[in-house]
């Protein structure tokens, strides 16, 4: 490897200096440290937040990445609870996300446009063949519903017809890869009926009542095949408070996952496709009901800001994203909530609560609804596992962090589970359901859609 040159930056993965003026900011007081749910887990200095910090910075200094230095970055669930933590305002989520687009097979599925400012870098170790087929097969995946649902369909029957459960009974989960055994238990059953379109949705929603305003829908990739009633909740929810929903057909992945997951110039090709869509839409507002996909595309302008075609393309829609939660309480009620009379434990999603600050607005419209009773969850800032493919790729860590969560939960006796992201739900349903008290769980479009359908709680605890 190439010596780094200048006095305190290596200027072929960070030729501006910005990264090393990030990870300067950091004072190194420990704030961070019991926020880390890895921290928490091991208690291991490299596996913090500062520690990876140092880690980040050492390379960005000249000295080649090691093994383990890639493994510590790989063990950060990117949750952001630091960043929350931080006292100094340290953008750790920009370094980490940048720090994962070190790995060998990162640049190898997606190298830089400008390789020249790379050559004199020497990428972090590249993972383990097994992790890269899996890693490599969740991308080629997830981003694409219609790959995702053809790739289920045996799921599906088995969960049909009971074989699922046969299997599981056998012991047979038990003897497969832990990555595996993990996807087979977090995948969710079929939507129970709770609404959801058998065709998809309409192209557009009309408002119901005076129109206030007219917006766009993001239908997202996991949500749109494992939680289509979610979508349809949401259209509904958006219709009845007098928004006309466009729900553009082209629409595809955001690029939230890639992007977290360092595969930035997948990501960006991913945004520039979503920002064409929207455009065309000609919409007040993107609402968006999934955490990290409202995270990542409040995040277009930073991703796209050295592309001349699109940075200000990319910064006009990012300021015109909005979560779901976000977007109702600013628009104020106008369709009559009816009761619902039960308690439920609102999970905050990480990327919705630490990315995006939002945590106010869905307790404010969850607490509007008559009868209804919020549970506080101890501990709720943790995160539960999930984190975009963590649950997939780290299953152990993210177990038991699941567990911990689901025990939290499980403590407050509420009657339903609510969140505002499918990750979250999937992990703390299948832990919920693996320490023997299963409990029900919501989107927070989907309880506020029964409150103004005027739909008994039985309906969403059924």
């Amino acid at each position: 490897m190439a010596v780094a040159q200048g006095p305190d930056r290596h200027p072929a993965v960070d030729p501006s200096g910005e990264l090393r003026g990030l990870a300067s900011d950091c004072v190194h007081c420990g704030f961070c440290l019991p926020a880390c749910p890895t921290y928490q887990l091991w208690g291991e200095e490299m596996d913090s937040p500062r520690g990876r910090i140092h880690l980040i910075t050492q390379v960005l200094d000249g000295t080649p990445g090691t093994a383990a230095t890639a493994e510590h970055l790989d063990r950060c669930l990117g949750c952001m609870a630091c960043v929350t933590a931080c006292p100094s305002g340290v953008h750790y989520d920009r370094l980490i996300e940048a720090a994962r687009g070190w790995s060998g097979d990162n640049l190898a599925a997606a190298p830089p446009t400008s390789p020249a400012p790379f050559t004199a870098f020497t990428p972090l170790p590249a993972r383990s063949r097994r992790d890269r087929a899996l890693r490599a097969a969740i991308f080629a995946l997830f981003p694409y519903p219609r790959r995702l649902r053809a790739a289920i369909a045996p799921l599906r029957t088995a969960q049909r017809t009971g074989a699922d459960g046969l299997i599981d009974r056998s012991g047979l989960t038990g003897r497969l890869p832990a990555e595996l055994a993990a996807a087979l238990r977090l995948a969710p059953a079929p939507p129970p009926g709770r609404g959801a379109p058998r065709r998809g949705l309409p192209a557009r929603v009309p408002a119901r009542g005076p129109r206030r305003a007219v917006v766009g829908m993001l239908t997202g990739c996991v949500q749109r095949v494992f939680f289509p009633q979610v979508n349809a909740a949401t259209a509904r929810v958006l219709a009845a408070e007098g928004c006309d929903v466009i729900i553009p057909a082209g629409q595809g992945c955001c690029g939230a996952l890639s992007l977290h997951g360092g595969r930035r110039a997948e990501a960006a090709r991913f945004a520039r496709r979503t920002i064409e869509e929207f455009e065309r839409a000609g919409v007040d507002a993107i609402v968006v009901n999934v955490a990290g996909c409202g995270s990542a595309m409040k995040e277009y302008a930073e991703l796209l800001a050295d592309d001349p075609g699109w940075s200000e393309r990319a910064a006009a829609l990012a300021g015109r994203v909005r979560d779901l939660s976000e977007y109702l309480a600013g628009l104020g009620p106008a369709a009559p909530r009816h009761p619902l009379d039960m308690t439920v434990a609102y999970h905050d999603a990480c990327h919705l609560a630490h990315a995006q600050r939002i945590t106010a607005q869905p307790r404010e419209l969850l607490a509007a609804i008559p009868e209804l009773r919020l549970a506080a969850i101890p501990d709720g800032g943790t995160c539960c596992g999930s984190a975009g493919i963590y649950n997939l790729v780290q299953p152990e860590p993210a177990r038991e962090l699941g567990q911990r969560k689901a025990t939290a939960v499980a403590g407050t006796r509420a009657d339903l589970l609510v969140t505002g992201n499918p990750g979250c739900a999937m992990q703390i349903t299948s832990a919920l359901a693996a320490r023997g008290t299963p409990m029900p769980a919501a989107h927070t479009a989907e309880v506020l859609d029964a409150s103004l359908r005027g739909l008994p709680a039985s309906a969403l605890l059924g």
